[in-house]
């Protein structure tokens, strides 16, 4: 079982360089053929922003960074996560699902009813992970609400895009 807490807001740039190194690597595989060549999911400014602002959840196996996860309060009243990574090495030790969990009773302590989580989608191909991703959300509960074209979404991402995606928006009552 892992340690599974909020980064401390004053964690500093090391955390944020070490989880920033893993969700790019895990994105990188991930998403393989989705994005063009050097699409890194984030940056450690960013990364670093989102530790500051409360939002990065770190899951550590003794003093090793395990995963992590990004939790949000949404304008509309939901609790979203996002950024969901775990390390190749603890792969298929239910780590993942330790993530979802802990950031879906983070969103009911906000006191939060509804969690948001998004997908990317290749349309013209079967991605295996992201088809991994789809059946596992649906199975720990989660139902697709909407679905759009990922360049009518995010238009100042498209360009960067190598192949037409759907974005898939899924929704769990807590």
């Amino acid at each position: 079982m892992a340690d599974i807490s909020l980064a401390p807001a004053d964690a500093g740039d090391a955390l944020a360089a070490e989880v920033t190194a893993l969700i790019n690597e895990v994105y990188a595989a991930g998403e393989k053929g989705i994005w063009r060549d050097e699409t890194a999911r984030t940056d450690i400014a960013e990364t670093a922003s989102l530790i500051r602002a409360g939002e990065i959840v770190v899951a550590r196996l003794g003093t090793e960074l395990a995963g992590s996860v990004r939790v949000q309060r949404l304008p509309g009243g939901e609790g979203e996560f996002g950024m969901l990574a775990a390390h190749p090495r603890h792969r298929g030790i239910g780590l993942g699902r330790e993530l979802v969990t802990f950031a879906e009773g983070w969103a009911r302590a906000q006191g939060l009813t509804v969690m948001q989580l998004e997908l990317l989608y290749p349309t013209e191909w079967e991605h295996p992970v992201k088809a991994f991703l789809r059946e596992w959300y649906l199975r720990i509960g989660y139902r697709i609400v909407r679905t759009a074209d990922f360049a009518e979404v995010y238009p100042a991402l498209a360009p960067r895009v190598a192949t037409p995606c759907d974005f898939l928006v899924f929704h769990k009552q807590l």
